[in-house]
């Protein structure tokens, strides 16, 4: 099975049997996570109200706060446009609220930030152990950086003991089965230190290696931003490719879903690489109409169009105002 078509599978599986929300190809510190699962932590439903969207992280680091209106280039820690456009972006989303006092604009949080993140697991896709790659180094980075809770590699091969000795200690096999949609557990994850300091790999050589020391809090606000763009991404792809051939399904196990499937190539088929005008197959079409927010809606705790939390209308001389 093609990485790709492994990786949708892995993605269908994984929210079938997950109480939070999934999303894939995530960019961390120092490289990008195949599949992310975000664990509800005790205000998880209060998160779901907020918005569907990934909360910016500057805007939940600011100096804004619930009754603390403040000017956004005084509150927020970039430059000054970029501060603006966090305070459009947040405001847009419903977590800021927007007012004007004395011709100038203030923004305070329509709801405080909730403690709704019970955990991060990071699965690493891995069809065929056979063709390892940077396969052992990217594990090792994840284990030496700690930011996940726990990491896991998922593969559809039979796992050895050659293997095991290859894969670190602390992280967790998974063995997948794509038709199915069932993992096996070959080694549990063991829990990793994410709220301690960790130590990023910038770049490893058989020279050298390049680390970075990243502190308890940086790493905090990681974790947060990891969450948030796994929150308000998902993992399914927004369209589909513009192709005859090309129809929506699911995985077998998963009944209907909204996931690209190519008839010519007789399997799923990741659109960015494989779809185009150089695809042998190629017929040119409308893309299919889908909606993957309306699915994942269906099947998670995920709510595309929650009511939201912006507070009744008062004037901000309740509130203090810098």
């Amino acid at each position: 099975m093609r990485e790709f078509a492994f990786e949708l599978a892995a993605c269908a599986a994984l929210e079938a049997d997950s109480d939070g929300v999934v999303a894939r190809q995530l960019g961390t510190h120092t490289r990008i996570v195949d599949v992310v699962e975000v664990l509800p932590g005790p205000e998880f439903e209060r998160r779901i109200e907020i918005t569907p969207e990934a909360i910016p992280g500057p805007a939940i680091e600011s100096d804004v706060g619930v009754g603390r209106a403040r000017r956004p280039r005084a509150a927020i820690d970039v430059s000054p446009r970029r501060a603006v456009a966090i305070a459009d972006r947040a405001t847009e989303i419903g977590f800021f609220e927007t007012e004007r006092r004395s011709g100038q604009r203030y923004v305070r949080q329509a709801s405080p930030y909730p403690d709704w993140i019970g955990g991060l697991r990071a699965i690493e896709n891995k069809p065929d152990l056979d063709r390892p790659g940077e396969l052992e180094l990217q594990l090792r980075k994840d284990v030496s950086l700690a930011l996940f809770d726990e990491v896991v590699l998922a593969t559809e091969s039979y796992v050895t003991g050659a293997h095991l000795n290859r894969i670190p200690d602390p992280v967790g096999v998974w063995r997948l089965d794509p038709e199915a949609g069932t993992f096996e557990v070959v080694r549990a994850a063991e829990s990793l230190p994410s709220d301690e300091p960790g130590t990023a790999v910038i770049e490893a050589s058989p020279a050298k290696i390049d680390i970075e020391l990243v502190g308890a809090d940086e790493k905090a606000a990681l974790r947060r931003r990891v969450a948030e763009r796994a929150y308000g991404k998902g993992w399914r792809p927004d369209q589909l490719p513009g192709c005859t051939k090309v129809e929506p399904q699911g995985p077998s196990f998963g009944g209907d879903d909204v996931l690209p499937y190519c008839a010519w190539k007789g399997r799923f088929v990741d659109p960015a690489r494989e779809c185009g005008p150089e695809c042998g197959g190629h017929a040119p079409a409308d893309p299919p109409s889908t909606d993957a927010d309306a699915v994942r809606d269906a099947r998670t705790p995920w709510a595309a169009d929650p009511d939201g939390v912006a507070s009744e209308q008062v004037g901000l001389d309740r509130f203090g105002c810098e």
